[in-house]
């Protein structure tokens, strides 16, 4: 991304755009083209030719590593000691993000760009609606795109826009085969930096490259056994787009845990809060299941799959709550020796730690000697 080189301290600035073990890859600000060419490249070879913007292989200060500062792909960094001719660096600090995700692990997102298929893998309602749950639930701006739409007619597009408007949504067909909407979908990441995700074999990695000619990432094949895609990306990455800003490549992933608070669900369904925009529910903590006066359980076309979320939802948190709750996995014995004293042990599955009986055994024998007869 373009920006000032240098902030009000002098310091040289840039963003991390791939992390690779203890190695950080620095994109610098476009200025520092300008301040090698005038500067830097006197001690150079003249005919020497450096990247515009300069990429530089940096390492962390060891006072970093200190502090627990981690570096992320996204961070706005300060670089000292640049090494034009190698190539090389340090980061020195880390800017304040504005944003950040865990899963990817990635700072300074502005948007999440969500890329299905409308076939070829199929599209699957349930599996769309996690997907953008997940997306909503960083609080980021959401994009939707859907790709292959070469293969469905005209009608069926029509059906499929008016069934996710009815969402809260809405999509952008493209065809990256044809090149079909694909400088719309552009548009609309201009200047900003957008992690890209989505179920494998959708053609993420190929609406990548067709927007980054440099990217050149590997396409995987939709499997036609499974009807899904195989995982093509194995980092998070950034790459800048040629009418500014950046995107990003996450490893694909299938299902999109739920591990969001239950009473907070709800309110990433954009259907849902247009509901309680208007009315209220009777109590501050209704889940919307079955609770009286609910304002929001209805016949949305979406409810099911609330309800089903939620129930992943409140099992994620109990989870939660077991194991910060030693009882839950420890258990209670009083100690024969020590005069009513007791003491916490180590809860084990009695069925993982249950040796199987010999009668047991036989029996599983005779059923296989009957089922190979």
């Amino acid at each position: 991304m373009t920006g000032e080189i240098f902030d009000v301290t002098g310091h040289l600035l840039g963003t991390v755009v791939a992390v690779q073990a203890n190695f950080y890859r620095v994109q610098m600000d476009q200025e520092a083209g300008e301040q090698v060419s005038r500067g830097a490249k006197e001690k150079l070879d003249l005919n020497a030719s450096l990247p515009s913007p300069p990429l530089l292989l940096c390492t962390r200060r060891t006072r970093l590593k200190k502090i627990g500062q981690q570096v992320m792909v996204g961070d706005r960094v300060v670089v000292e000691e640049p090494d034009w001719a190698g190539g090389r660096g340090a980061i020195a600090e880390v800017l304040p993000r504005q944003s950040e995700l865990d899963r990817p692990a990635i700072a300074n997102v502005n948007q999440i760009l969500l890329v299905f298929a409308v076939a070829d893998p199929p599209l699957e309602p349930y599996q769309l609606s996690r997907f953008l749950i997940k997306a909503e639930s960083t609080g980021l701006d959401v994009l939707l795109c859907l790709n292959k739409s070469d293969l469905i007619s005209p009608q069926e597009q029509q059906k499929v826009s008016d069934r996710l408007l009815g969402w809260g949504y809405q999509p952008i067909f493209i065809s990256v085969k044809d090149g079909i909407n694909t400088e719309q979908a552009a548009r609309y990441l201009s200047n900003k930096i957008t992690v890209i995700a989505g179920p494998s074999g959708v053609g993420k990695s190929s609406l990548i490259n067709t927007l980054i000619d440099t990217a050149k990432l590997r396409v995987g094949e939709v499997s036609g056994k499974l009807a899904r895609g195989r995982h093509t990306t194995r980092h998070t990455e950034l790459f800048e787009l040629p009418s500014g800003g950046m995107l990003a490549d996450t490893p694909g992933f299938n299902q999109p845990d739920m591990d969001c608070v239950p009473e907070e669900l709800i309110h990433y369904f954009p259907e849902a809060r247009k509901r309680l925009a208007v009315a209220s529910c009777r109590f501050s903590d209704c889940l919307h299941r079955d609770e009286p006066e609910c304002v929001v359980r209805g016949d949305w076309e979406r409810y099911e799959h609330y309800l089903e979320f939620l129930d992943a939802a409140i099992a994620h948190q109990t989870q939660l709550h077991q194991q910060a709750d030693p009882e839950s996995t420890m258990k209670l014995k009083s100690k024969s020796k020590g005069k009513g004293q007791s003491q916490y042990e180590p809860k084990l599955e009695s069925k993982k730690y249950r040796r199987i009986s010999r009668k047991t055994q036989l029996q599983d024998l005779q059923e296989l000697y009957r089922d190979e007869e």
